[in-house]
């Protein structure tokens, strides 16, 4: 039996909640000796840039924030995916897996509790400890790198967009330094509007010590002499972690004056005003280059949301107002505790078995509830999902993009000659990211265009029906039930869920 001075209590119910020990300071420095645990940590304000010093905090966050982070952030494959929409799930298999494969959770006590923190965080599992050889330990480093460094950036740091710094950086007229395939250079840039600054940044992962640093930050001085006389900070993140230890970041940081950023090519000055710090989507009605910013973003979700048979969709409800998702902490605003959109759910559900789909469906745009299209990403026990304003822009966003592969010669690897598919795994790296940067280099000269066919896609869709855009005879299956093995997130024009039981173990 139980011993009678045990409560009788509900089982606690596992969330996806975690502490995340963060660092901050003005280099990179020897390793930290177990401060992760020993040190007085700071309550994390979230302060939409960097925090007035430098020291400890330990934030809290949510698995759904991590994955949001891992599906978004890194090079961009849909230029080579233009005629293959169905191959887009595997990318995100790929950034997502690594993440399930090989980190658990387990309880921690820390030396100097912080208030509100869950006292819980990431490490590895035994998988990783005792079954994982070095190459693939070296693959979930760089995975675990970049994706922690992207939820560092986006989700604590309010930057905007990060975009792979490969395809050629910020300034027009830097375009070919950046592109020297000789320098060593950062992995990301993006830009910091409440800064009004450009962040170069770095992402290191695995078991991160000095001499992986002093690398990151050379790299970053290397991009720093090119940018040159814009105002920027450089970022270096260590994602650290070893067997048995808590995954913990250092964020090292330089700041250095001068110029403000660029407006991008032909855009009103008026109209970038207007986007505001860390999320594109909480400013889709301002400003038509957050709209295309938005787009690329989602172009991953929304190839395999297109290629997905009918049997795998799905709609679901979720409140029309995008105030209510617009950024607090963090990118995604979780479900489960939002009192509107519980209540809006259940009166929805009061009507449902006495309508029939196609009315119903018009019934709750009039309760004040849009439905967001989803499908789980085959292989993972992640769903993604978007808005049909969004849908609707990633749509005109990929005819576009289809008719520049079409007609820019040397894109498709049919146009190469036979010669060039037996180079070297180097050179034909090489040869791709040539290809990648042709493809954005099209890309950006459309924008002044792009800024009045996307507007019109956007307005368009907020009235269009998801078999419409769809271009399928029936509308994809109206989930009002829900499904309480699934824990769920929104932004203002996006949608994300995990399931509950497949989150890292606890006490792995």
């Amino acid at each position: 039996m139980i011993p009678a001075h045990v409560p009788d209590e509900p089982p606690l119910t596992y969330a996806d909640s975690f502490d995340v020990p963060v660092l901050f300071r003005n280099g990179p420095a020897d390793k930290p000796r177990r401060q992760w645990r020993t040190a007085k940590h700071k309550p994390w304000a979230g302060s939409d840039g960097f925090p007035a010093a430098d020291g400890w905090y330990a934030p809290t966050t949510t698995w759904r924030e991590i994955i949001k982070a891992a599906t978004e952030v890194g090079r961009d494959v849909t230029p080579h995916l233009q005629n293959q929409p169905q191959y887009a799930h595997g990318e995100l298999v790929a950034r997502v897996s690594p993440l399930y494969a090989y980190l658990g959770a387990h309880p921690v006590k820390p030396r100097h509790p912080v208030p509100g923190s869950k006292d819980r965080r990431l490490t590895l599992n035994p998988v990783y400890s005792h079954g994982t050889e070095r190459s693939a330990k070296n693959a979930a480093a760089y995975r675990l790198g970049m994706t922690m460094t992207e939820w560092a950036c986006r989700s604590l740091l309010g930057l905007g967009q990060t975009e792979h710094l490969e395809l050629g950086g910020p300034i027009p007229a830097l375009l070919n330094t950046f592109k020297n395939p000789k320098k060593k250079l950062p992995d990301l840039w993006g830009r910091h509007e409440a800064e009004n600054l450009y962040w170069l940044i770095e992402a290191k992962g695995g078991n991160v010590g000095v001499g992986t640093l002093r690398e990151g930050w050379a790299q970053l001085a290397a991009g720093s002499k090119i940018l040159g006389s814009y105002a920027h900070r450089t970022v270096l993140v260590g994602a650290s972690v070893r067997p048995g230890d808590d995954l913990f970041l250092t964020i090292d940081h330089n700041l250095h004056p001068g110029q403000p950023p660029l407006a991008p090519g032909g855009s009103d000055i008026d109209d970038e005003a207007a986007v505001g710090p860390g999320n594109l989507e909480d400013h889709l009605g301002d400003s038509d280059d957050a709209l295309i910013g938005a787009a690329r973003a989602q172009m991953l979700a929304y190839l395999t949301l297109r290629s997905a048979s009918a049997s795998q969709l799905r709609t679901v409800p979720v409140p029309a107002d995008r105030a209510s998702r617009h950024r607090r902490s963090g990118l995604t605003t979780p479900l489960e505790d939002d009192g509107l959109t519980l209540a809006m759910r259940a009166e929805a559900r009061g009507a449902a078995p006495h309508t029939e789909q196609h009315v119903l469906r018009a019934g709750i745009r009039s309760m004040g509830l849009d439905d967001f299209l989803t499908c789980r990403i085959p292989g993972t026990e992640v769903h993604l999902g978007m808005s049909r304003k969004l849908f609707a822009v990633c749509e005109r966003l990929h005819e576009e993009d289809l008719a520049i592969a079409q007609r820019t010669p040397g894109l498709r690897a049919e146009d190469q000659p036979a010669v060039v598919q037996e180079l070297s795994d180097e050179a034909q790296e090489e040869q791709g990211l040539t290809q990648r940067r042709i493809f954005r280099e099209q890309q950006e000269q459309a924008r002044p265009r792009l800024r009045s066919l996307l507007r019109d896609a956007y307005e368009r869709g907020a009235t269009s029906d998801w078999s419409d855009l769809l271009r399928r005879p029936q509308e994809p299956e109206l989930d009002l039930q829900g499904d309480e093995s699934l824990l769920e997130a929104a932004t203002p024009e996006t949608y994300l869920a995990i399931n509950r039981y497949g989150l890292p173990p606890v006490r792995a």
